[in-house]
């Protein structure tokens, strides 16, 4: 199929001057609209303004340009059909084989500070909707371009094939402009129904306050890559990015060597790269299963990793390390002296000299993600049927909000220590108990269905690794609804404790503490990680 006569109307002129061109020199007519036709003009190309092509100007405040017979008729009109060919003939009506157009920044609208309804409905896009799913259409006759990255491949495609573009071609683009319209809409679609009620009576007043959960919730992922298996080898799994992913995000990682990532590496990796983001002093942290197995914080990255590794060397082998900035040759030598099996390695940067000591471990997946601190805003989870939706977890415990429910008082230094050791629990699966001291985990008891139990499991974890809990602080990630906890970890050595209270039994835990002499502190939050 030749492209005869092109029609270009786009809101984003990012390369289009360019492609504008490019098709000209090939001897495509161009019509346009608006801002876009001047600019085609000024720029010396021989372009006809939709107005003077369908003989009606554009009018009520350029809402209507485009919606008129002669543009969709020589859009939809099907090549094959004799007796449409005739229809269009018969009023005039030239076909258009080529449609670029990209919709009113209706996102950047409402991403402004104080945007108002009227502003966000004004940049809500009609007729180039209706143009690019008309063309999609018909891509069997017309080539919909909503995308610039694509100019340059179409241009060239057309000018290696005598100006047409291949059946196939035309179709991936339908489909790309149906995905396009439809995120278009979804994206619509959420911010008016998650809107407070009353907010249309007041449409040029101050910016309306969007809920956080909309009545109807449409979602959008880009498919990055076909994954090997699933969690199992008999499960088929896809990856899956956010439209707009945050920077900082496991989404945004670029790997820089290693065999491809797996469904469990990037779950277990989010979960590394999530607690490691968490701290502001150099931090590490190793997971596995999901799991913090080790996490401390140092004055450098090597003297951090030392200690993580500390916590639980078997566990860690195997497993997911995270750093929090730019790995040096001393980390790798470090692993590599204790022969550490890692399966992904995970930081902002590494030094050049890391990267030559790295590339020997072909098989080690090494990522570099942006350190970027805005945290999410929802967390979902699918359930049969359904979908949980959830504002995500961002409480974390400051020492000006701790209340001392206890006749100890904690130390200084015991707070920093609790402080460390909530920020951890928070990323061990529920039941959750987590041993501390002087900037490192010292044993971690996760995913218990009692709390009791975990809290065995962390001292015993403890035991094994030779490391000694007297002085340790101790968080749990929910209240204790028994003493039998506290007996527990007080036996082990601890003497201090972090948990957001709330039990029935809150007067019996305060009361073993002070029985134990242990000094305890409640944040009013629980951690429930599921």
């Amino acid at each position: 199929m030749s492209i005869k006569q092109a029609l270009i109307s786009v809101s984003d002129k990012t390369g289009v001057l360019e492609f504008a061109q490019g098709l000209a020199a090939q001897g495509v007519k161009l019509l346009s609209t608006g801002g876009t036709a001047k600019m085609l003009r000024d720029a010396g190309l021989a372009v006809t303004e939709i107005g003077d092509y369908t003989g009606f100007p554009e009018m009520l405040d350029g809402r209507v340009k485009t919606l008129h017979p002669k543009v969709h008729g020589g859009i939809l009109a099907r090549r094959d059909l004799p007796e449409h060919l005739a229809t269009i003939e018969a009023h005039g009506i030239p076909t258009i084989d080529l449609v670029c157009v990209n919709l009113y920044p209706f996102a950047a609208t409402i991403a402004k500070a104080g945007v108002t309804l009227e502003d966000a409905i004004e940049n809500i896009d009609i007729g180039g909707p209706a143009m690019v799913r008309s063309s999609a259409k018909n891509y069997a006759g017309v080539a919909i371009v909503t995308d610039p990255e694509d100019y340059a491949p179409l241009l060239a495609e057309m000018k290696a094939n005598g100006g047409a573009l291949q059946l196939a071609t035309r179709f991936g683009l339908a489909k790309k402009a149906f995905t396009h319209t439809a995120r278009y809409d979804s994206m619509i679609a959420n911010w008016l129904t998650g809107l407070e009620e009353g907010a249309e009576a007041q449409p040029t007043e101050a910016a309306p306050v969007p809920a956080i959960f909309p009545a109807k919730l449409q979602l959008a992922f880009d498919r990055t890559e076909i994954l090997r298996y699933g969690e199992n080898a008999h499960q088929s799994a896809a990856f899956y990015r956010d439209t707009t992913p945050l920077p900082g995000s496991i989404a945004a990682y670029t790997q820089l060597q290693g065999k491809e990532l797996s469904y469990n590496n990037i779950a277990d990796s989010d979960a590394a790269w999530e607690c490691v983001k968490a701290f502001d002093v150099p931090a590490c942290v190793i997971i596995k299963h999901a799991n913090p197995c080790g996490v401390a914080i140092d004055g450098t990255l090597l003297a951090a990793y030392e200690k993580a590794f500390k916590t639980d060397s078997t566990s860690a082998f195997g497993g997911i390390i995270a750093f929090n900035g730019e790995v040096g040759l001393d980390v790798v030598n470090a692993m590599n002296e204790r022969k550490h099996f890692v399966e992904v390695l995970i930081a902002p940067s590494f030094t050049a000299e890391a990267q030559a000591a790295l590339a020997a471990k072909q098989n080690l997946r090494v990522l570099v993600v942006p350190l970027g601190r805005e945290l999410n805003k929802l967390e979902l989870k699918r359930v049969g049927g359904g979908l949980l939706v959830q504002t995500a977890d961002n409480f974390t415990a400051q020492a000006s909000g701790l209340k001392v429910v206890t006749k100890v008082q904690p130390t200084a230094q015991q707070i920093q220590d609790l402080l460390f050791a909530e920020r951890v629990a928070k990323f061990v699966k529920s039941n959750a108990i987590v041993f501390c001291g002087g900037g490192m985990t010292l044993g971690v008891g996760a995913g218990q269905m009692s709390r009791v139990d975990s809290t065995k499991i962390a001292s015993i974890k403890a035991q094994n690794a030779g490391l000694a809990l007297q002085g340790s602080v101790v968080a749990s990630d929910a209240f204790f609804p028994f003493r039998d906890g506290l007996d527990v970890l007080a036996a082990a050595g601890a003497v201090a404790v972090i948990q957001p209270g709330g039990s029935m039994r809150d007067e019996e835990v305060i009361a073993a503490a002070d029985e134990h002499g242990i000094a305890m502190v409640f944040t009013g939050a629980r951690h429930f990680r599921h």
